[in-house]
């Protein structure tokens, strides 16, 4: 028999992040318990627990991997040993890490719905890529992207990092970048992004003009910053008939040219989780080895103690790929 209690992660208030132990309850009807192998930092995390938009008090973490340790009466499905994931629902207030509890501890029970099946082969701590690429995949969806479209992605952090690889999966291109951090530059062309701007190097579109299409337009943008000046510059980059696709989350919000929007008959859109089936079709990419894991994941893991510094460096820019959370390294390190 294992312990009879979890570590977890859980949020204070702004930052601040402290490890606990609770008990490790047996799952209900329709429920499984699943060992977390690897948990990734979501953007979403970072304004939940460092800018302070979440409820305090409770444990985050959507983007985990992990192992089945119990099984619920009901969850056919699964069996104590089977490699999971999370999101196996695409409604995503019912996927785990929306709420509580979340990924960011050495055990959760979940509904047996909410889990998807790991390829046989693909390990574990490249499964925790699947919920983001499954967002990534589902942006690219919302775009309406076709054969031979450039199309540019603003912010080169992890979403925009792996939006830029799974295009480059596709017969779409160039694919352009705007990104301010040197680190997120340089994981920008090491996913395969064709050009790498400053955003200071695009064009600025004048108001009194706004049927005027600018130098380097085209018809997709994907906005993965979340900030008001790159939502802003996205609208300004594109064709006419263009999409911009809204992907990353911030707080403050964007003034669009309607007299733009109209003149060249642009699309604004959202695009939040996954499409159907998502988090299959991101597991079967992954496990295809076209994409550039090495780069798109950071080298080193970290513990749950770290978690809380780990917010802070990742909201100053000071990360570029995936970090990923694995809940049993603090024991591990004590054990040597």
């Amino acid at each position: 028999m294992g312990s009879s209690v979890r570590r977890v992660a859980v949020y204070r208030g702004s930052g601040t992040i402290e490890v606990e132990e609770r008990p490790r309850p047996a799952p209900s009807a329709g429920q499984v318990e699943v060992e977390i192998s690897h948990c990734g930092i979501c953007g979403s995390d970072v304004h939940l627990m460092f800018d302070g938009w979440g409820p305090t008090d409770v444990v985050q973490g959507h983007e985990y991997s992990g192992i089945v340790t119990a099984v619920g009466a009901g969850a056919d499905r699964w069996r104590v040993g089977d490699h999971v994931t999370c999101g196996g629902d695409s409604d995503p207030d019912a996927a785990v890490g929306h709420g509580e509890p979340g990924g960011f501890g050495t055990h959760v029970v979940v509904d047996a719905r909410s889990l998807c099946a790991v390829p046989e082969g693909l390990p574990l701590r490249a499964a925790a890529l699947a919920e983001p690429l499954a967002v990534a995949l589902h942006a690219i969806t919302r775009s309406g992207i076709r054969a031979g479209d450039p199309t540019l992605v603003l912010g080169a952090g992890p979403i925009g990092a792996l939006i830029v690889a799974a295009l480059r999966t596709r017969d779409v291109g160039p694919v352009g970048v705007v990104e301010p951090s040197p680190r997120r530059q340089a994981l920008a062309r090491a996913v395969g992004a064709d050009a790498v701007l400053h955003p200071d190097e695009l064009p600025d579109p004048s108001p009194f003009s706004p049927a005027t299409i600018v130098e380097g337009a085209v018809p997709v943008v994907f906005e993965c910053s979340g900030k008001r000046k790159a939502m802003e510059a996205g609208l300004g980059m594109l064709q006419r008939g263009g999409r911009l696709v809204l992907v990353g989350a911030g707080i403050e919000a964007p003034r669009f040219d309607p007299n733009r929007m109209l003149l060249n008959e642009l699309t604004v859109t959202g695009a939040f989780c996954y499409d159907p089936g998502g988090i299959d079709a991101a597991l079967a990419l992954l496990a295809g080895g076209e994409l550039p894991l090495d780069v798109l994941l950071e080298p080193d893991d970290i513990g749950l103690d770290s978690l809380g510094p780990a917010l802070a460096r990742l909201a100053g820019g000071e990360i570029a790929g995936k970090l990923l959370v694995r809940p049993d390294l603090e024991s591990l390190e004590s054990a040597r």
